[in-house]
């Protein structure tokens, strides 16, 4: 089971880096890798950045998909929820080969707004990683790592079942708002809002455990 997620990822690194090889005649010599909140570019790289920036990114996430399970003390491991973990891994692999694609796509002069096309993909990233979140258990790398959380498996688990809705309603409604035309800021905000809410939550989850008794 464990190998076809890393079978799928390097595939996907391969075809990361060979549309890269493919693309780089027609980049030019700097190509813009960032923008800002109103898409406008304001950061640039030389092009041979790519292949850092897509299919390396892409291989290091690998490397760290097949390291934390290792690095995990033993009370805080992924055996609880190993297929949730290789199955985020993946998601994020993918959005990385998305991200790439739209970057090569758009210093190729084929896409006019970037950001709007960024944006997109990581909104659709929240919305997946929140179906998962319910399933993820505790661990020292992956879900909402707040110190309350990390204390008490009851707090941990309440704390991921909030999440997974919060995180998929700000994803899905932060995609509406980048599909609508509207700018960055309001989808990113809702983004923050859907990850903010949940941490906010084991705190005071928390606390009112403590003062029942119950932690």
């Amino acid at each position: 089971m464990t190998a076809k997620y890393y079978v799928v990822g390097i595939l996907l690194t391969a075809a990361a880096l060979a549309a890269t090889i493919v693309a780089y005649p027609q980049l030019p010599a700097t190509v813009t890798t960032h923008w800002n909140i109103h898409g406008q570019p304001n950061g640039y790289s030389p092009k041979w950045a790519m292949f850092l920036l897509g299919p390396g990114i892409m291989a290091m996430t690998l490397l760290l998909t097949w390291l934390m399970p290792w690095l995990s003390p033993k009370q805080f491991g992924m055996e609880g929820f190993r297929s949730t973990y290789f199955q985020i891994m993946l998601i994020v692999v993918v959005l990385w080969a998305y991200l790439d694609g739209v970057l090569l796509w758009a210093a190729t002069g084929h896409i006019a707004n970037v950001s709007r096309a960024l944006l997109g993909g990581v909104c659709v990233l929240f919305a997946l990683l929140g179906n998962l979140m319910g399933k993820v258990r505790r661990n020292f790398f992956i879900g909402i790592r707040t110190p309350w959380a990390l204390a008490s498996d009851r707090v941990w688990n309440a704390t991921h079942r909030l999440a997974a809705k919060t995180l998929v309603l700000s994803g899905l409604a932060g995609l509406a708002l980048t599909a609508f035309g509207q700018e960055a800021w309001p989808p990113l905000t809702l983004l923050m809002i859907g990850a903010l809410i949940p941490a906010v939550y084991s705190l005071i989850f928390s606390k009112q455990l403590e003062r029942r008794g119950e932690l």
